[in-house]
């Protein structure tokens, strides 16, 4: 898996994730002469034999604009409302912009659920690669008029991210009102340096993570390089740009500046890249130092090597395994209920029938169902961890 930034065109299939305030503007809606200019960028791009897909932020922005809501936050209900209005807007505005390059435009709705469980990946997984082979350009948003505060993504980089990992996307950009990563937030703190090439995130670099920008935007830096971990880990470069000048795609091209995030050189499988993505584990195994080791080389995650259990979860579910620091370095299916994984918990896999009544499994988790998601802080060098598919 190469290292080095390519140009776009020489990607197989990319996914363009486009923020809100790039799109509406707060006073005078929709910004026609802006999103022409985009839909130019992808025809160019699909002229290449690149697939495109875009991730479009905008339906509430354009919603509340339409039907005048006061600035600042939102109620649920007035952001549903917003969202009703402003998705069939939105999806005009795609499909009439697109036509003028006689592409055909096709309108997916996601919610939380249609990414986190299986069946309902594979079906979503299903329709955007039909879409794609007939031609059609999938323009895809959060639907938000259905959506919850508690179970929604709440930003479309991580919806872009799992998007990409979804439908084998080599590359995802995420366009927005910042030109890249900083090593601190940029309008903060005057000294912040401009990071053009990201070989790996690590925990350093997920601590130079800012909070949003703007009110229309509901992300930020932090949902960035979330988005670049779910990506990444599946293999998918990542890109991050400014999208304010017209035809932001074509200014990349030509040298505009820009943050890269290198691929995985080890990307998971398929079925890991969807466990690898999950935005909501069902809860967390702390382990100790040597189960940590074992993990890193390759093993399944033995009871003896688990010192914490935590949340509601049953067996099959994803749940997200904290190493000796405390932070997050894989994740994983269940191979026990809550209840039974913790009273199993630092025993022996020998212990186990004795203490629930039956043989069970010798893995908490087995390997056949694991992927590493994080980095040792201390590790320097651009070595990166073995994934194990």
């Amino acid at each position: 898996m190469t290292k080095t930034r390519k140009p776009l065109q020489k990607y197989r299939r990319v996914v363009i994730k486009i923020g809100s305030a790039l799109l509406v503007d707060r006073a005078t809606g929709l910004k026609k002469a802006w999103l022409d200019a985009m839909c130019a960028d992808i025809a160019a791009l699909r002229a290449r034999g690149v697939d495109v897909l875009v991730v479009s932020s905008g339906a509430i922005a354009l919603g509340r604009t339409v039907l005048k809501l006061p600035a600042g936050a939102l109620k649920l209900e007035e952001s549903q409302a917003a969202a009703a209005v402003g998705q069939i807007a939105l999806a005009r505005a795609w499909s009439e912009s697109l036509s003028t390059d006689a592409i055909v435009a096709g309108q997916v709705l996601l919610t939380l659920g249609d990414t986190e469980e299986r069946r309902r990946y594979l079906n979503a997984r299903a329709t955007i690669n039909q879409l794609l082979k007939l031609g059609a350009v999938p323009i895809i948003n959060e639907n938000d008029t259905v959506a919850t505060t508690e179970i929604r993504y709440g930003d479309n980089d991580r919806l872009a991210a799992r998007v990409a990992t979804m439908v084998g996307a080599d590359l995802l950009v995420l366009l927005s009102d910042i030109d890249g990563l900083y090593t601190a937030p940029p309008h903060l703190d005057p000294d912040a340096r401009f990071l053009d090439t990201i070989a790996e995130i690590t925990p350093e670099i997920e601590a130079m993570a800012g909070g949003a920008a703007s009110e229309l935007s509901r992300g930020g830096m932090r949902t960035k390089i979330d988005a670049g971990k779910i990506a990444t880990t599946a293999g998918c470069a990542m890109i991050i740009a400014s999208g304010k000048p017209n035809h932001p795609l074509a200014a990349i091209e030509d040298g505009a500046r820009s943050s890269w995030f290198a691929p995985s050189g080890s990307p998971v499988t398929a079925r890991k890249t969807w466990i690898a993505g999950q935005l909501l584990p069902a809860g967390t195994l702390s382990i100790d130092a040597g189960a940590e080791e074992a993990l890193r080389s390759g093993k399944s995650l033995l009871p003896a090597g688990v010192r914490e259990v935590k949340g509601t979860f049953s067996r099959g579910d994803t749940i997200a395994i904290l190493g000796a620091s405390g932070r997050e370095i894989a994740r994983g299916l269940a191979g026990y209920d809550a209840d039974e994984a913790r009273q199993i918990a630092g025993k022996k896999s020998a212990e186990i029938p004795a203490i629930l009544g039956y043989a069970g499994r010798a893995a908490m988790v087995h390997r056949d169902d694991l992927v590493m998601t994080g980095k040792r802080a201390e590790e320097k060098d651009g070595r990166r961890d073995e994934v194990h598919a």
